[in-house]
């Protein structure tokens, strides 16, 4: 029995990142089939954003600059670019996005129109789901006014 990636996609089907669909050859049998989609999948969607922020206490989702904007009581903690596969998150500080710039330039960029503001930008293509989770909470967590901070940590 082996288990080989097709060069061709006759079916369109690929997971999240792109990758072609897995064939099962056995013997004259070829089974295919699409990875799921996991956590450790790398690429994620403007679904999994929305569904990640929106999950978030006091989320709601307002346009922003024409993009999906999501906010915290009103304040702005992520938005999709016009892109379409760039989040603009918040950070600490500069020095926390300058950090994560120069760890990992494939995933983390920015801007001139950023230059001296504490927002990064992550590419959709480079970062797993449980990554996202991480970047979206923290981002929250900056731009969340105190008393809706405190009723999330009590709530953990």
């Amino acid at each position: 029995m082996a288990i080989t990636r097709k060069s061709t996609q006759p079916t369109g089907i690929t997971n999240v990142a792109g990758e072609p669909e897995i064939v099962l050859k056995v013997g004259d049998l070829t089974l295919s089939m699409a990875p799921p989609k996991t956590a450790s999948v790398v690429g994620v969607t403007a679904d999994d954003v929305r569904r990640i922020a929106l999950s978030l206490p006091a989320t709601t989702e307002k346009l922003s600059y024409g993009t999906p904007g999501f906010r915290v009581s009103d304040r702005l903690f992520a938005r999709i670019r016009e892109e379409g596969d760039v989040l603009v998150v918040w950070t600490g500080d500069l020095a926390e996005k300058e950090a994560l710039i120069a760890s990992e330039p494939d995933k983390f960029f920015t801007t001139p129109h950023y230059h001296g503001h504490p927002t990064v930008l992550v590419r959709f293509g480079a970062v797993i789901v449980d990554e996202l989770s991480e970047l979206l909470t923290e981002s929250w967590r900056i731009r969340a006014p105190r008393r809706v901070l405190d009723e999330f940590d009590q709530a953990d």
